[in-house]
């Protein structure tokens, strides 16, 4: 009886650790699919389609989907929709020259949803046509830098900071410490040379001289319908027709079929580390003050 009662009692632990795993995989599963995960890509010719959506701060995954359906054969066209207000330079630029390179080779059509502006323009710009709705918010042509200075309140708590530097500007920007001519000199000319970086694209992407392209690029944002009559757009119209002009240019006859690249598998584990770099980011960036943005201006990342 003790024999047959460890046995009963092994079978339980097996079938427990089964029924655990099961619904582990079935989280994932369910995970993935709330996170909008395509598991499979459709085959035969059709029109890629990629999303760009929230606050850009990291263009790993953009990249890798874009660069995926370049080398897919069946990829004719791209749409790709945009939803964003913009976001930290750097994977704003990767976007950007994924977006040229795929242009070059394949016609790519992008569709602006609620916004597409600062960076969330930017990455557009190189498009074969831009699509936007009247209402869009779009433009945005500038860079943001957003500093913040807490010497006064560390002096009403009692606390005092030291800094030991290896050169006079190491620290400029600094929360501790009041902003100097020399430092505010320093960072607008870091400003001033992203900002043209920023106009080059936009007046190369758009096909408009640059005299034109820096009247435009005051910072403001625009209306879809007053993009258009600036040039910064090609036309209105929705996501729908966004991809019927891709399967058109494409030459494919009838509704094209939406071809939608891997995705990097949203596995528990992934969640997980993507909140703890987050996490770390944000600290990182609470402690520097210090972040350079193509963004409609609001909360600092």
């Amino acid at each position: 009886m003790a024999v047959t009662g460890r046995k009963n009692i092994l079978l339980g632990v097996v079938l427990a650790s089964c029924a655990l795993v099961g619904l582990f995989v079935l989280s994932v599963l369910l995970v993935r699919l709330a996170l909008g995960e395509r598991l499979t890509i459709s085959s035969g010719p059709g029109v890629g389609y990629v999303e760009v959506k929230g606050v850009i701060v990291d263009a790993e995954e953009v990249v890798k989907q874009l660069h995926a359906l370049q080398k897919n054969d069946d990829v004719r066209a791209v749409v790709l929709r945009i939803d964003s207000p913009g976001g930290v330079v750097g994977p704003s630029q990767e976007i950007y020259q994924e977006v040229k390179k795929l242009a070059a080779v394949k016609k790519v059509v992008v569709s602006m949803g609620s916004v597409a502006a600062s960076g969330g323009y930017y990455i557009a710009v190189p498009a074969t046509t831009i699509y936007a709705n009247p209402g869009t918010i779009t433009g945005s042509i500038g860079v943001l830098m957003k500093l913040s200075n807490i010497e006064g309140l560390l002096g009403k708590v009692g606390m005092k900071a030291f800094i030991l530097k290896s050169g006079e500007y190491k620290d400029s920007g600094s929360p501790l410490r009041p902003l100097t001519a020399a430092d505010r000199a320093v960072l607008q000319g870091v400003i001033d040379n992203l900002h043209d970086q920023f106009i080059r694209a936009v007046a190369e992407g758009r096909k408009l001289p640059l005299a034109v392209t820096r009247k435009l690029a005051d910072g403001r944002v625009y209306t879809g319908e007053q993009a258009l009559g600036l040039k910064l757009v090609d036309r209105l119209g929705t996501l729908q027709d966004a991809v019927t002009e891709a399967g058109r240019l494409a030459g494919i006859v009838g509704e094209p079929t939406l071809i939608t690249p891997p995705r990097k598998p949203a596995l528990l584990r992934d969640l997980l580390v993507e909140e703890l770099a987050g996490a770390v980011r944000g600290a990182v960036r609470q402690e520097s003050r210090f972040s350079v943005n193509y963004q409609l201006d609001g909360p600092s990342r």
